[in-house]
């Protein structure tokens, strides 16, 4: 339970700490790159991933490659999300991207789909719905505008899109740890070109706040995957409640942060989609 509550804390942190760079200026772009940097010398230490395995004929480079780009893309977006629509829309949108995976495993990947598991569906996509839909008012610093629901959206796709990678690559016999590590490293690559690019245009030059938060923002990025796989391997019989436990975990810890910590102010429809997706995760976890 201790890597469960780890991983909860760090996925939702991720969140507070993009909203706590944006409140004080710093470059979110610019610590998104820095953040593959800790990610990827994280990886490299604590997971020791088997890179040979990538030397075999059958290794998914173009899946790989796929997921380098998709990776920064999809950081890039939770930021956006955060800023306009807020840590507690962002968090429950990341977390409903489960629903879309799930039909991808039923349509793809010849996962057997069961009652629970169709009822979890349906509710699922209610709560999207829900969290999808424009308020008719725009409150102050969340909601605002058109990108008050497409960045969720975004970022809903995004997430279950590297899933999906995910799944593809494992599918293909690349171990988990190695497809993290040339992900991570490609993204920083990708990230420093991004950041290059910019410069070149007249943004911003690099900055030490940028770099600092960026760093621990991968540490917590990096901590979020650690303690998710640790709490998987200490409860190989119990896969349903390491599931359940992490999204449920993420949702309410996340619609805590922010209204608690931010002051977000939530439509009729978002208090609504709330209990909706922990339910959709409950009944899911209750078909594995």
């Amino acid at each position: 339970m201790p890597y469960l509550l780890s991983s909860v804390v760090c996925s939702v942190l991720v969140s507070v700490l993009l909203k706590l760079m944006q409140r004080r200026g710093i470059d979110t772009a610019q610590g998104i790159a820095w953040n593959y940097l800790a990610a990827s010398l994280l990886c490299f230490t604590l997971l020791d991933p088997p890179l040979s395995a990538l030397a075999a004929a059958h290794a998914p480079w173009p899946a790989l490659a796929l997921l380098a780009v998709l990776l920064p893309g999809i950081f890039l977006a939770l930021s956006a999300s955060v800023k306009a629509a807020g840590i507690v829309r962002t968090d429950i949108a990341q977390r409903m991207s489960l629903v879309l995976s799930l039909l991808a495993a039923f349509l793809w990947f010849g996962e057997q789909a069961n009652a629970l598991r169709l009822a979890g569906l349906a509710v699922g996509l209610v709560a999207i719905v829900l969290l999808a839909l424009r308020p008719r008012t725009a409150s102050a610093g969340a909601e605002g505008g058109w990108t008050g629901w497409a960045l969720p959206l975004v970022v809903l796709v995004g997430y279950a899109s590297v899933d999906v990678l995910l799944k593809h690559i494992a599918a293909a016999g690349t171990p988990f740890a190695a497809s993290l590590q040339v992900a991570f490293v490609a993204a920083f690559i990708v990230m420093l070109g991004v950041q290059g690019a910019r410069r070149l245009r007249g943004g911003p030059a690099l900055t030490l706040p940028a770099l600092g938060t960026g760093l621990l923002l991968g540490a917590l990025n990096f901590g979020n995957i650690l303690f998710y796989v640790k709490a998987h391997r200490a409860l190989p019989d119990h896969p349903a409640v390491v599931f359940s436990t992490m999204n449920i975990g993420v949702v309410v810890l996340g619609t805590l942060a922010g209204t608690w910590l931010f002051r977000e102010r939530l439509s009729r429809t978002t208090l609504l989609a709330i209990p909706l997706a922990i339910l959709a995760i409950a009944v899911i976890a209750a078909g594995l």
